[in-house]
């Protein structure tokens, strides 16, 4: 294992000053634009791929190579069930230091087992430490953008405290021992960059972590930050009238599982009345953008908007993480949604597969997806409007899907939601039909 050893202070002044200078460059190795921009007074990277597709025969592979076949699992489908986890994390909840503690009579608060991070207060300056870890399977099939999906899937526990700046990050690397000399040497690299640069576009650096053999891909890593008492929102101080937020659509499990299928004749045929491969291939490249888009921004606007809590959506699907977020309420609230933002055609496909995917219940898995926020109703709509703005690049999103109400703590979706279909932002040109497939 490779240990990190870092200034915790000297190098985000560093990046600030340097930042605030606007500098704009062109990576042409990687042919990759960034822009650095101001984010309501917090500084963000806006990275503009002009990268094609991935094709296994420029790296000297197998046109038929396929990423998603060295794991069983999918993305963050490989959560233990919640109510398992919870019992299995019992004995870790009897920890006699979790109340909150106190610096120079200010409360400092503590957040340990059963959220998006743990919020550990440290001995020393009234400061806290923020930190997260997570990894998840392969769940596309270019390693360069999944490399970038794992990264924004590790930081975005951190975003979901508001937490913007991040100080440090591990890499944690599971390599298949079923793949090739060639394959491993062209395509770990590949994910090793796509990680590397969107820790780079966070604003952070991996400095470490840790490198095995697996059976199957493993991709992951943790994220670390140290807090002032003001640069993070606890996830507990929802009331009744709030209105729920998300910031990305759902539907990233089903595109990705359907994009497969058309190299599956047996299961495409199952859908091919409700859905063109165009439908499919336009779905999938939207979900690879929305899973390795950075939650920074939102993050950052979280504090603009005087967001209440918020968590972000992953393994246990909306419902299920909205319902560990209304438990960690101080106030006795419940949570109701009423909406579903979901990719386009991606809820035709799911009622047609009957129950498999649950994405209509809010079961549905996701990886890498938005946060669920909990803002004062007289916020959220300008919240929604501002996060669209094109200061902040394109792409980023937001809906006003529930609301807050008096309660026991709970969340439920509505028996009849309405399902907002969420057209693709990508070109239609851009988009590089798989090889074999046919509507």
């Amino acid at each position: 294992m490779l240990v990190a050893v870092l200034r915790l202070v000297d190098a985000p002044h560093l990046c600030s000053y340097s930042l605030s200078l606007g500098l704009f460059w062109v990576d042409q190795q990687r042919n990759q634009q960034i822009r650095l921009l101001k984010v309501g007074g917090e500084v963000a990277f806006r990275t503009m791929s002009v990268r094609e597709s991935f094709n296994p025969e420029t790296y000297e592979l197998d046109k038929s190579f396929r990423l998603t076949r060295f794991t069983e699992l999918k993305g963050t489908g490989c959560k233990v069930p919640q109510d398992v986890l919870q019992k299995l994390l019992e004995s870790l909840q009897e920890n006699h230091f979790q109340e909150d503690e106190q610096f120079l009579g200010a409360v400092m608060p503590r957040l340990g087992i059963g959220m998006d991070t743990c919020v550990i207060p440290l001995r020393h300056g009234g400061l806290s430490l923020v930190q997260t870890t997570d990894y998840i399977y392969p769940i596309v099939d270019d390693p360069y953008m999944m490399g970038r999906i794992a990264c924004a899937n590790v930081l975005s526990d951190l975003y979901a405290m508001g937490v913007t700046e991040c100080d440090n990050m591990l890499m944690l690397l599971g390599i298949s021992n079923k793949m090739t000399d060639r394959e491993r040497d062209k395509v770990m690299p590949l994910i090793i960059q796509g990680f590397k640069d969107a820790a780079e576009e966070a604003g952070t650096s991996v400095t470490g972590g840790q490198t095995v053999l697996n059976p199957w891909i493993v991709l992951g890593g943790v994220a670390t930050t140290v807090c002032q008492p003001n640069e993070f929102i606890m996830p507990d101080n929802a009331v009744p009238g709030d209105v729920l937020v998300l910031t990305k659509p759902l539907g990233t499990q089903v595109a990705v599982a359907v994009h497969q299928w058309l190299d599956i004749p047996e299961k495409w045929n199952k859908i091919k009345l409700v859905v063109t491969q165009e439908d499919v291939e336009l779905a999938y490249q939207e979900a690879m953008m929305n899973m390795a888009r950075l939650n920074r921004t939102a993050a950052g606007l979280m504090h603009t908007f005087n967001a209440h809590a918020a968590t972000d959506i992953t393994g246990f699907g909306i419902l299920g993480h909205a319902q560990n977020l209304a438990k960690q309420q101080r106030n006795e609230v419940s949570f109701v949604i009423h909406n579903l933002p979901v990719l386009a055609k991606m809820a035709a496909v799911s009622k047609a597969c009957g129950n498999m995917f649950g994405l209509m219940h809010g079961t549905c898995p996701e990886t890498s997806g938005g946060l669920l926020i909990c803002l004062p109703r007289e916020q959220a709509a300008r919240f929604c409007a501002e996060i669209k703005s094109p200061k902040y690049g394109e792409g980023h999103q937001a809906w006003i899907i529930g609301i807050v109400e008096k309660g026991n703590r709970t969340a439920r979706i509505i028996d009849k939601p309405r399902i907002i279909e969420v057209a693709p932002q990508v070109a239609t040109q851009n988009v590089n039909p798989t090889p074999g497939a046919t509507s």
